[in-house]
Protein backbone atom coordinates (compact mmCIF):
# COMPACT_ATOMS: atom_id res chain seq x y z
CA UNK A 1 0.00 0.00 0.00
CA UNK A 2 1.43 3.47 -0.75
CA UNK A 3 1.29 5.82 2.05
CA UNK A 4 -1.06 9.00 0.84
CA UNK A 5 -0.61 12.30 1.88
CA UNK A 6 -3.04 14.82 3.61
CA UNK A 7 -4.36 15.93 0.77
CA UNK A 8 -5.10 12.47 -0.78
CA UNK A 9 -2.25 12.59 -3.15
CA UNK A 10 -0.49 9.22 -3.58
CA UNK A 11 3.98 9.44 -2.92
CA UNK A 12 3.47 7.36 -6.29
CA UNK A 13 1.62 9.60 -8.54
CA UNK A 14 4.18 12.46 -7.77
CA UNK A 15 7.17 10.78 -8.50
CA UNK A 16 5.47 9.77 -11.68
CA UNK A 17 4.51 13.25 -12.71
CA UNK A 18 8.19 14.27 -12.13
CA UNK A 19 9.60 11.88 -14.29
CA UNK A 20 7.40 12.65 -17.03
CA UNK A 21 8.02 16.88 -17.24
CA UNK A 22 11.81 15.60 -17.14
CA UNK A 23 11.20 13.33 -20.21
CA UNK A 24 9.35 16.03 -21.63
CA UNK A 25 11.76 18.78 -21.14
CA UNK A 26 14.81 16.31 -22.66
CA UNK A 27 12.66 15.78 -25.49
CA UNK A 28 11.98 19.62 -26.11
CA UNK A 29 15.50 20.28 -25.63
CA UNK A 30 17.06 17.77 -28.73
CA UNK A 31 16.67 18.81 -31.94
CA UNK A 32 16.81 16.78 -34.85
CA UNK A 33 20.08 16.91 -37.02
CA UNK A 34 19.44 18.60 -40.07
CA UNK A 35 15.85 20.63 -38.65
CA UNK A 36 15.47 23.48 -40.07
CA UNK A 37 12.72 26.32 -38.94
CA UNK A 38 10.07 27.17 -42.13
CA UNK A 39 10.92 30.77 -42.78
CA UNK A 40 8.77 33.86 -42.40
CA UNK A 41 6.77 34.65 -45.63
CA UNK A 42 4.51 37.10 -46.59
CA UNK A 43 1.17 34.54 -46.91
CA UNK A 44 1.87 34.21 -42.57
CA UNK A 45 0.86 37.64 -42.43
CA UNK A 46 -0.78 39.39 -45.56
CA UNK A 47 -2.53 42.37 -43.96
CA UNK A 48 0.92 43.93 -42.53
CA UNK A 49 1.88 45.47 -38.96
CA UNK A 50 -0.81 47.49 -37.64
CA UNK A 51 1.70 50.68 -36.54
CA UNK A 52 4.85 52.02 -37.29
CA UNK A 53 7.62 51.35 -35.07
CA UNK A 54 11.19 52.85 -34.82
CA UNK A 55 14.75 52.75 -33.61
CA UNK A 56 17.77 55.30 -33.75
CA UNK A 57 21.46 55.04 -32.51
CA UNK A 58 24.19 57.03 -32.43
CA UNK A 59 27.39 56.58 -34.29
CA UNK A 60 31.18 58.07 -33.27
CA UNK A 61 32.55 60.59 -35.79
CA UNK A 62 35.21 58.52 -37.06
CA UNK A 63 32.71 56.51 -38.52
CA UNK A 64 30.98 59.20 -40.46
CA UNK A 65 33.27 58.60 -43.62
CA UNK A 66 33.06 54.75 -44.09
CA UNK A 67 28.80 55.03 -43.10
CA UNK A 68 28.44 58.02 -46.03
CA UNK A 69 30.70 54.77 -48.63
CA UNK A 70 28.40 51.59 -47.94
CA UNK A 71 25.03 53.86 -47.29
CA UNK A 72 23.14 52.40 -50.22
CA UNK A 73 24.05 48.45 -49.42
CA UNK A 74 22.61 49.40 -46.37
CA UNK A 75 19.71 50.35 -47.77
CA UNK A 76 19.27 48.11 -50.25
CA UNK A 77 19.77 44.83 -47.33
CA UNK A 78 17.01 46.63 -45.60
CA UNK A 79 14.38 47.22 -48.17
CA UNK A 80 14.59 43.83 -49.21
CA UNK A 81 13.07 43.40 -45.90
CA UNK A 82 10.47 46.41 -46.37
CA UNK A 83 12.45 48.58 -43.60
CA UNK A 84 13.39 52.65 -44.23
CA UNK A 85 16.79 53.76 -43.18
CA UNK A 86 17.86 57.64 -42.72
CA UNK A 87 21.72 58.56 -42.28
CA UNK A 88 22.09 62.13 -40.46
CA UNK A 89 25.63 62.97 -40.38
CA UNK A 90 24.50 66.60 -38.47
CA UNK A 91 23.11 64.79 -35.07
CA UNK A 92 25.13 61.89 -36.07
CA UNK A 93 22.56 59.39 -35.90
CA UNK A 94 20.82 56.58 -37.63
CA UNK A 95 17.41 55.22 -37.86
CA UNK A 96 15.24 52.59 -38.81
CA UNK A 97 11.35 52.27 -39.53
CA UNK A 98 9.00 50.21 -40.49
CA UNK A 99 6.29 50.67 -43.77
CA UNK A 100 3.10 49.82 -44.78
CA UNK A 101 4.98 46.71 -46.57
CA UNK A 102 6.71 45.24 -44.05
CA UNK A 103 4.91 42.00 -42.86
CA UNK A 104 7.87 40.68 -40.63
CA UNK A 105 7.31 41.87 -36.84
CA UNK A 106 10.89 40.49 -35.87
CA UNK A 107 12.22 42.65 -38.97
CA UNK A 108 12.60 46.21 -37.46
CA UNK A 109 14.65 44.32 -34.39
CA UNK A 110 16.79 42.47 -36.77
CA UNK A 111 17.30 46.79 -38.64
CA UNK A 112 17.97 47.83 -34.66
CA UNK A 113 21.06 45.29 -34.66
CA UNK A 114 22.29 45.84 -38.37
CA UNK A 115 22.77 49.96 -36.95
CA UNK A 116 24.09 48.91 -33.63
CA UNK A 117 26.79 47.07 -35.13
CA UNK A 118 27.25 49.56 -38.07
CA UNK A 119 28.17 51.82 -35.20
CA UNK A 120 30.45 49.92 -32.91
CA UNK A 121 33.15 49.66 -36.51
CA UNK A 122 31.82 45.95 -37.49
CA UNK A 123 31.92 46.03 -41.09
CA UNK A 124 29.04 45.80 -43.77
CA UNK A 125 29.80 42.46 -45.07
CA UNK A 126 29.56 40.75 -41.31
CA UNK A 127 26.62 42.99 -40.02
CA UNK A 128 24.44 41.99 -43.07
CA UNK A 129 23.92 38.78 -41.65
CA UNK A 130 21.92 39.57 -38.56
CA UNK A 131 19.09 39.87 -41.50
CA UNK A 132 19.62 35.79 -42.12
CA UNK A 133 16.88 33.99 -39.80
CA UNK A 134 19.83 31.76 -38.16
CA UNK A 135 22.13 35.02 -36.71
CA UNK A 136 22.30 36.89 -33.51
CA UNK A 137 24.37 39.78 -32.43
CA UNK A 138 25.87 40.42 -28.41
CA UNK A 139 27.32 43.60 -27.70
CA UNK A 140 29.26 43.19 -24.29
CA UNK A 141 30.09 46.10 -22.18
CA UNK A 142 33.59 45.80 -20.93
CA UNK A 143 34.03 49.30 -20.19
CA UNK A 144 32.87 49.11 -16.20
CA UNK A 145 34.43 45.48 -15.11
CA UNK A 146 37.69 46.81 -14.68
CA UNK A 147 38.52 50.19 -12.43
CA UNK A 148 42.04 50.74 -13.26
CA UNK A 149 42.61 51.71 -17.34
CA UNK A 150 45.86 49.94 -17.44
CA UNK A 151 44.84 46.71 -16.36
CA UNK A 152 41.86 46.72 -18.71
CA UNK A 153 44.08 47.89 -21.70
CA UNK A 154 46.16 44.64 -20.98
CA UNK A 155 43.34 42.42 -20.42
CA UNK A 156 41.19 42.96 -23.39
CA UNK A 157 44.82 42.77 -25.57
CA UNK A 158 45.12 39.50 -24.18
CA UNK A 159 41.88 39.08 -25.57
CA UNK A 160 42.68 39.51 -29.12
CA UNK A 161 45.83 37.67 -28.31
CA UNK A 162 49.47 37.96 -30.23
CA UNK A 163 48.43 39.60 -33.84
CA UNK A 164 45.18 38.19 -33.48
CA UNK A 165 45.45 34.90 -33.05
CA UNK A 166 43.23 34.36 -29.91
CA UNK A 167 40.52 36.39 -31.20
CA UNK A 168 40.98 34.14 -34.51
CA UNK A 169 40.56 30.44 -32.58
CA UNK A 170 37.51 31.64 -30.68
CA UNK A 171 35.96 32.80 -34.13
CA UNK A 172 36.80 29.35 -35.24
CA UNK A 173 35.84 27.63 -32.15
CA UNK A 174 32.01 29.72 -31.80
CA UNK A 175 31.07 30.22 -35.35
CA UNK A 176 30.96 33.55 -34.44
CA UNK A 177 32.80 36.57 -36.07
CA UNK A 178 34.19 39.03 -32.53
CA UNK A 179 34.99 42.80 -32.99
CA UNK A 180 36.68 44.47 -30.18
CA UNK A 181 36.58 47.99 -30.03
CA UNK A 182 36.83 50.50 -27.12
CA UNK A 183 35.39 49.77 -24.43
CA UNK A 184 32.69 46.91 -26.27
CA UNK A 185 32.99 43.49 -27.66
CA UNK A 186 30.76 43.04 -30.66
CA UNK A 187 29.70 39.33 -31.54
CA UNK A 188 27.31 38.28 -34.89
CA UNK A 189 26.76 34.66 -35.03
CA UNK A 190 24.71 31.47 -34.12
CA UNK A 191 23.16 31.94 -30.32
CA UNK A 192 25.02 28.76 -28.85
CA UNK A 193 28.22 30.54 -29.89
CA UNK A 194 27.00 33.64 -28.64
CA UNK A 195 26.83 32.62 -25.34
CA UNK A 196 29.96 30.94 -24.92
CA UNK A 197 32.17 34.13 -26.68
CA UNK A 198 30.47 36.21 -23.55
CA UNK A 199 31.68 33.32 -21.11
CA UNK A 200 35.19 34.00 -22.47
CA UNK A 201 34.86 37.51 -22.55
CA UNK A 202 33.94 38.10 -19.02
CA UNK A 203 36.18 35.53 -18.04
CA UNK A 204 39.18 37.38 -19.22
CA UNK A 205 38.03 40.25 -18.06
CA UNK A 206 38.00 38.52 -14.38
CA UNK A 207 41.77 37.61 -14.87
CA UNK A 208 40.92 33.91 -16.12
CA UNK A 209 42.90 33.32 -19.23
CA UNK A 210 41.21 32.70 -22.48
CA UNK A 211 43.20 29.66 -23.51
CA UNK A 212 41.75 27.81 -20.71
CA UNK A 213 38.62 28.67 -22.11
CA UNK A 214 39.58 28.39 -25.84
CA UNK A 215 40.71 24.25 -24.46
CA UNK A 216 37.22 23.59 -22.80
CA UNK A 217 35.89 24.63 -26.13
CA UNK A 218 37.70 22.44 -27.89
CA UNK A 219 37.55 19.39 -25.99
CA UNK A 220 33.33 20.20 -26.02
CA UNK A 221 34.07 20.20 -29.90
CA UNK A 222 35.60 16.32 -30.56
CA UNK A 223 33.31 15.40 -28.14
CA UNK A 224 29.96 16.56 -29.91
CA UNK A 225 30.81 14.64 -32.97
CA UNK A 226 30.47 10.98 -30.83
CA UNK A 227 26.81 10.23 -31.06
CA UNK A 228 27.28 8.01 -27.97
CA UNK A 229 28.66 10.97 -26.04
CA UNK A 230 26.14 13.45 -26.63
CA UNK A 231 23.84 12.33 -24.11
CA UNK A 232 26.34 11.96 -21.32
CA UNK A 233 27.71 14.11 -18.85
CA UNK A 234 31.45 15.65 -20.34
CA UNK A 235 32.78 16.41 -16.79
CA UNK A 236 35.26 13.75 -16.76
CA UNK A 237 36.63 15.04 -20.19
CA UNK A 238 36.54 18.60 -19.48
CA UNK A 239 39.91 19.77 -17.31
CA UNK A 240 39.63 21.51 -14.22
CA UNK A 241 41.51 24.67 -13.98
CA UNK A 242 42.69 25.81 -10.34
CA UNK A 243 43.84 29.57 -9.59
CA UNK A 244 47.25 28.93 -7.91
CA UNK A 245 48.98 32.17 -6.32
CA UNK A 246 52.69 30.90 -6.53
CA UNK A 247 53.15 34.74 -5.82
CA UNK A 248 54.14 35.15 -1.91
CA UNK A 249 52.83 38.46 0.09
CA UNK A 250 55.64 40.47 0.91
CA UNK A 251 56.41 41.12 4.53
CA UNK A 252 56.86 44.46 5.56
CA UNK A 253 60.15 45.60 7.66
CA UNK A 254 58.59 47.00 10.31
CA UNK A 255 55.57 44.78 12.16
CA UNK A 256 53.44 46.47 14.42
CA UNK A 257 52.66 43.98 17.07
CA UNK A 258 48.90 44.37 18.19
CA UNK A 259 48.24 45.17 22.24
CA UNK A 260 46.13 43.18 24.47
CA UNK A 261 42.63 45.11 24.70
CA UNK A 262 42.25 46.93 28.32
CA UNK A 263 38.98 48.03 28.93
CA UNK A 264 40.92 50.89 31.29
CA UNK A 265 42.41 54.14 29.71
CA UNK A 266 45.50 54.92 29.55
CA UNK A 267 47.34 56.73 32.15
CA UNK A 268 47.95 60.11 31.81
CA UNK A 269 51.07 61.64 31.19
CA UNK A 270 53.28 62.62 34.28
CA UNK A 271 53.39 66.57 34.62
CA UNK A 272 56.73 68.44 34.70
CA UNK A 273 55.91 69.42 38.78
CA UNK A 274 54.97 65.42 39.13
CA UNK A 275 58.52 64.56 37.66
CA UNK A 276 60.16 67.57 40.13
CA UNK A 277 58.36 65.82 43.06
CA UNK A 278 59.75 62.31 42.13
CA UNK A 279 63.17 62.80 41.96
CA UNK A 280 62.98 65.59 44.89
CA UNK A 281 63.96 69.05 42.73
CA UNK A 282 60.70 70.34 43.52
CA UNK A 283 61.79 71.16 47.18
CA UNK A 284 65.52 72.20 46.27
CA UNK A 285 66.28 76.48 46.47
CA UNK A 286 65.85 78.01 42.70
CA UNK A 287 69.68 78.90 43.11
CA UNK A 288 70.64 75.54 43.31
CA UNK A 289 67.98 74.44 40.36
CA UNK A 290 69.63 77.20 38.32
CA UNK A 291 73.13 75.49 38.90
CA UNK A 292 72.37 72.35 37.96
CA UNK A 293 70.84 73.38 34.98
CA UNK A 294 73.82 75.26 34.09
CA UNK A 295 76.13 72.47 34.64
CA UNK A 296 73.84 70.12 32.56
CA UNK A 297 74.30 72.77 29.73
CA UNK A 298 78.04 72.79 30.34
CA UNK A 299 78.19 69.01 29.79
CA UNK A 300 76.14 69.07 26.33
CA UNK A 301 78.50 71.65 25.18
CA UNK A 302 81.80 69.91 25.97
CA UNK A 303 80.47 67.20 24.10
CA UNK A 304 79.16 68.81 21.21
CA UNK A 305 83.28 70.71 20.96
CA UNK A 306 84.57 67.12 21.48
CA UNK A 307 82.74 65.70 18.43
CA UNK A 308 83.51 68.99 16.52
CA UNK A 309 86.86 68.57 16.99
CA UNK A 310 87.20 64.76 16.13
CA UNK A 311 85.39 66.33 12.87
CA UNK A 312 88.09 68.72 11.82
CA UNK A 313 90.63 66.24 12.83
CA UNK A 314 89.64 63.50 10.16
CA UNK A 315 90.75 65.85 7.55
CA UNK A 316 94.31 65.65 8.91
CA UNK A 317 94.87 61.48 9.18
CA UNK A 318 96.47 60.28 6.21
CA UNK A 319 94.91 57.61 4.18
CA UNK A 320 96.72 54.07 4.08
CA UNK A 321 99.00 53.07 1.59
CA UNK A 322 98.35 50.14 -0.28
CA UNK A 323 101.87 47.72 -0.42
CA UNK A 324 104.19 48.33 -3.60
CA UNK A 325 106.00 44.73 -3.43
CA UNK A 326 104.37 43.37 -6.00
CA UNK A 327 104.79 46.14 -8.77
CA UNK A 328 108.53 46.25 -7.99
CA UNK A 329 108.78 42.34 -8.86
CA UNK A 330 107.19 42.89 -11.80
CA UNK A 331 109.28 45.76 -13.46
CA UNK A 332 112.63 43.81 -11.90
CA UNK A 333 111.68 40.40 -13.88
CA UNK A 334 110.48 42.84 -17.43
CA UNK A 335 114.09 44.58 -17.07
CA UNK A 336 115.90 40.99 -16.90
CA UNK A 337 113.71 39.57 -19.63
CA UNK A 338 114.69 43.15 -22.26
CA UNK A 339 118.37 42.66 -21.21
CA UNK A 340 118.53 38.73 -22.25
CA UNK A 341 116.53 40.12 -25.63
CA UNK A 342 118.84 42.91 -26.37
CA UNK A 343 121.81 40.61 -26.10
CA UNK A 344 120.33 37.73 -28.84
CA UNK A 345 119.50 40.67 -30.78
CA UNK A 346 123.30 41.99 -31.01
CA UNK A 347 124.38 37.56 -31.71
CA UNK A 348 122.56 37.39 -34.64
CA UNK A 349 123.29 41.36 -36.17
CA UNK A 350 127.05 40.03 -35.85
CA UNK A 351 126.22 37.12 -37.51
CA UNK A 352 124.13 39.13 -40.43
CA UNK A 353 127.34 41.39 -41.11
CA UNK A 354 129.55 40.83 -44.45
CA UNK A 355 133.17 39.76 -43.73
CA UNK A 356 132.78 39.72 -39.78
CA UNK A 357 133.94 36.50 -38.31
CA UNK A 358 131.86 33.96 -37.08
CA UNK A 359 130.97 34.57 -33.12
CA UNK A 360 131.27 30.70 -32.24
CA UNK A 361 134.20 29.43 -34.65
CA UNK A 362 134.09 26.07 -35.33
CA UNK A 363 138.10 24.52 -34.31
CA UNK A 364 139.97 22.90 -36.91
CA UNK A 365 141.07 19.62 -37.02
CA UNK A 366 143.86 18.41 -34.68
CA UNK A 367 145.94 16.14 -37.84
CA UNK A 368 146.85 18.52 -40.35
CA UNK A 369 147.39 21.91 -37.65
CA UNK A 370 151.02 22.84 -37.69
CA UNK A 371 153.08 23.84 -34.68
CA UNK A 372 152.42 27.42 -35.15
CA UNK A 373 149.13 27.28 -36.00
CA UNK A 374 148.25 25.61 -32.62
CA UNK A 375 150.41 28.27 -30.43
CA UNK A 376 148.86 30.86 -32.74
CA UNK A 377 145.56 29.60 -30.93
CA UNK A 378 146.92 28.81 -27.76
CA UNK A 379 147.57 32.61 -27.45
CA UNK A 380 143.90 33.41 -28.80
CA UNK A 381 142.73 31.60 -26.03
Amino acid sequence: MASSTGDGVSEKGKNSKKTKSQMDESELLSVPDGWKEAPFTKDDNPRGLMEESSFATLFPKYREAYLKECWPLVEKALGEVHIKATLDLIEGSISVCTSKKTYDPYAIVRGRDLIKLLARSVPFEQAVRILLDDMACDIIKIGTLVRNRERFVKRRQRLIGPKGSTLKALELLTNCYVMVQGNTVSALGPFNGLKEVRKVVMDTMKNIHPIYNIKTLMIKRELSKDTDLRSQSWERFLPKFRHKNLAKRREPKKKSVKKEYTPFPPAQPENTVDKELATGEFFLRESVKKRKKLEEVKVKQAEALTKKQEERNKAFIPPKEKPLMKKSAKVSTEGKLDIEALKEKVKKAKTKRLGAPPVNPAPPPSGNMNKKQRSKTKKKR
